[in-house]
């Protein structure tokens, strides 16, 4: 659901995406061209008076949250009479006055299934994009129905959605000191939340859990997991049963990944040789204003983000019309790349308003205060605690689309390789194997141990959306351990190593 801004959903997620490019303090500016690019309107939350009256504002408790349907179309293929729907507004607890909205699907399957959180990226965009756009329950028609998703994640999971960073989606706070600036504020505020969810949801304390998300999230993915960990091993509030993350094209370690642009951008023939070798010539300063970071904080990190961020561009500038969150495809004239506009109209819809009982606030797809108020944040590696978390036997699915190139394959695939942890020897020597979804090839793939590295086929930035039945079947085999064990033969010839 996360990117650069420049789809910004970015997705994705947005994923997109915002995530996982662009540079320069005039991103605010950009960072609104951007999401124009997904045929989203870029804002950020205006909390009116009258606005603590909501649904979850105004009550002393922690977390407030109501049952909602949606009326959809076509047969849910629900397993399980009850099948409950809940939004809900958590008062963020160490905060001045923020609100977390979330949205949580029961299973169609088995109240048994695992709970799974899903956090778009951007930074600042809302999970409501994956929850229609990728694997949630449902998609939005163009007459504003919503039809079941055949695919969705809660087929195989009970599906949690959070609105986050504060003054993302439908979270908001009438205090700009609630705006977070790195992943300790992040992954404090996710952690505390689960804490009050796990309090008001006790029948699913037990289950097991697994943190997914895409894009901008392979920064907070590393960052909560790590935090959930601390907590249970600090045996501090409730134990929550942590037993894996997932990172879908996400950017993690950003000295690995700028460098891998290049040559990501020369094998699949966006640049060419002169191109790669003059953009190549840009690394090593950006490595120096990352190192700079590293040591030093602060400013430091703004002008990594801005020196690293210009290799992309120059990229995207030889490039031209080709969308970087999918190369097969072009932006139009205009500079459209993706069209989400139909969440929008349809969370502003005041049946769907009352359902959720978000009152008066305003939805807000990518919020360009929330991605310029984590520019300091981008920069910085957040593989360093993943090592801890293998260790204490908590399993890592890396998986991306092959025709992503804002945080593409090659990239990912050399941080995780490149990663320091007992299993890196083994996990190198390990063989490619195919990952077969109804007798096709839907990926190729490599592990040892907890490790799961996927190169998903025919599938771009949002690899839910691309491959919806692949990235099902995907979830469904890792949550029950049976990913690498359902695997084909190995594969052989490939032209290039993952």
């Amino acid at each position: 659901m996360a990117f650069k801004w420049s789809l910004s959903v970015l997705l994705f997620s947005v994923s997109l995406f915002l995530h996982c490019s662009i540079g320069s303090s005039a991103s605010f500016g950009q960072a609104e061209r951007l999401i124009r690019q997904l045929n989203l309107l870029p804002k950020d939350a205006i909390v009116a008076l009258g606005d603590d009256e909501l649904m979850g504002s105004s009550s002393s408790s922690s977390i407030v949250e109501k049952r909602f349907t949606f009326y959809s179309l076509g047969d849910s293929g629900a397993s399980v009479e009850d099948l409950g729907h809940h939004a809900g507004y958590y008062r963020i607890q160490h905060s001045y006055a923020a609100r977390m909205f979330y949205l949580f699907f029961e299973s169609r399957n088995s109240k048994e299934d695992p709970v799974v959180i899903w956090l778009t990226g951007g930074p600042g965009c809302s999970s409501e994009l994956a929850l229609f756009y990728e694997n949630g329950p449902f998609t939005i028609a163009d007459n504003m129905s919503l039809v079941w998703n055949d695919y969705g994640w809660d087929k195989a999971s009970n599906l949690l959605y959070v609105d986050q960073p504060t003054g993302t989606g439908f979270s908001y706070s009438s205090d700009k000191r609630d705006l977070r600036q790195n992943e300790t504020g992040v992954s404090n505020d996710l952690y505390d939340f689960l804490q009050a969810f796990f309090k008001e949801h006790p029948h699913y304390v037990n289950n097991d859990f697994y943190i997914t998300g895409e894009s901008y999230a392979g920064h907070y993915i590393p960052a909560f997991a790590s935090r959930v960990n601390n907590g249970n091993k600090a045996k501090k509030g409730i134990h929550i049963n942590l037993k894996g993350f997932a990172i879908g094209n996400g950017l993690t370690n950003p000295r690995i990944q700028y460098q891998a642009y290049a040559d990501y951008a020369l094998q699949t023939k966006i640049i060419d040789e002169s191109d790669h070798k003059s953009i190549s010539a840009m690394f090593p300063a950006c490595n120096k204003t990352i190192n700079l970071c590293s040591l030093k904080g602060g400013n430091e990190c703004i002008t990594a983000f801005t020196v690293c961020t210009s290799i992309f561009n120059n990229i995207i500038s030889i490039a031209g019309d080709v969308n970087y969150y999918d190369i097969r495809k072009k932006c139009d004239e205009g500079g459209l790349c993706y069209d989400f506009s139909n969440l929008e109209k349809f969370l502003n819809l005041n049946s769907v308003r009352d359902a959720l009982g978000v009152g008066s606030i305003d939805f807000v797809s990518c919020s360009p205060s929330v991605y310029e108020a984590m520019e300091g944040d981008w920069m910085k590696n957040l593989d360093v605690g993943i090592p801890t978390l293998l260790k204490d036997g908590i399993k890592m699915l890396i998986y991306a689309g092959e025709y992503d190139l804002i945080c593409n394959w090659l990239g990912n695939s050399r941080w995780v390789h490149a990663l320091e942890w007992s299993g890196k020897e083994e996990f190198s020597k390990a063989a490619n194997v195919s990952f077969n979804v109804e007798g096709a090839e839907a990926g190729i793939m490599k592990s040892y141990g907890p490790v799961i590295f996927i190169k998903v086929h025919n599938a771009g930035h949002m690899v839910p959306m691309d491959q919806p039945k692949a990235a099902l079947e995907m979830l469904k085999r890792w949550t029950q351990d049976k990913l690498v064990g359902e695997v084909a033969a190995e594969t052989e010839g490939m032209v290039v190593e993952i």
